[in-house]
Formats: structure tokens, C-alpha cells, sequence
């Protein structure tokens, strides 16, 4: 194998977030829409089910963030959706407030929540530009 193919980007494995309390971490993500691929508590792990992708999102308790809010500025991921106006109408009903109304970009409408940790999830839709979605 030569050394451009070993080093080849293929895709995502995990998306890391770090949090405070396991179980208070999965009851805000299972309240926004997500399932629970596998929780593993003895080592403060759990991994939230994105799509019907293998890759997720895995929760990490971290020792230093029993406090909220960690000194270092939030992780951001964002996660397509069908319709983000949608999506935040149904975080809200769920007792989700987004961090700011749904803000229109290049490819379509966005909405971003954070966790009591400060970790910022967006959800971002293709309406704008249906070709480049995964449905378009």
C-alpha cells in the first residue's frame, strides 16, 4: 500500500462530545430526537445513533466537567435534516430551546441547540440546495 492510500480520509468514526453526567447527557439527546446506539456507564460512554449510519456521536464523561460550562469554547457539529424549521419547532415542544432563531444559509435553514455542557448541535437542512443533500 502506498503511503497516499494508508493515509486516505474514508469518513467519520465518531464524533466526540464531552459532558458531566452520563445520564443526564442521554436524557437531553434522547429528549432532541436521538437514540442510543449502546451505553456503557462504568466508563462513562454512550453512543447516540445518527441516521442509519454506523458512525455517531459518542458521549464522554470528562472528570473536570462536573461544573457546566467547560473554559474552552464548545465543540460545534451540525446534523442534516430534513426541514431545520421543523426541527426546532420540535426541540422546542421537547423543552429544547434553541440558542437563537432559525437562520437561513447557503444551502438552507439552520437551528442550533447546545447541552448543559455547551456542546452546540446544529441541524441544518438542504432546501436551498436539494442537490447537494443526501435525499436530493
Amino acid at each position: 500500500m502506498s503511503d497516499k492510500e494508508s493515509y486516505e480520509l474514508l469518513g467519520f468514526d465518531h464524533v466526540l462530545l464531552p459532558v458531566g453526567d452520563l445520564g443526564e447527557a442521554v436524557g437531553f439527546y434522547e429528549r432532541a430526537g436521538f437514540r442510543v446506539g449502546f451505553r456503557f456507564d462504568e466508563g462513562g460512554l454512550a453512543l447516540l445513533k445518527v441516521g442509519a449510519e454506523t458512525p455517531g456521536i459518542l458521549l464522554r464523561v470528562e472528570d473536570e466537567l462536573h461544573h457546566r460550562t467547560p473554559p474552552w469554547p464548545p465543540p460545534r457539529l451540525w446534523l442534516e435534516v430534513p426541514d431545520a424549521r421543523a426541527a426546532a419547532r420540535e426541540l422546542a415542544a421537547a423543552g429544547i430551546a434553541p440558542l437563537d432563531e432559525a437562520f437561513p444559509g447557503a444551502t438552507g435553514w439552520t437551528v442550533e441547540i447546545a447541552d448543559p455542557w455547551g456542546n452546540v448541535v446544529g441541524f441544518t437542512d438542504y432546501s436551498k440546495r436539494p442537490e447537494l443533500g443526501r435525499r436530493g
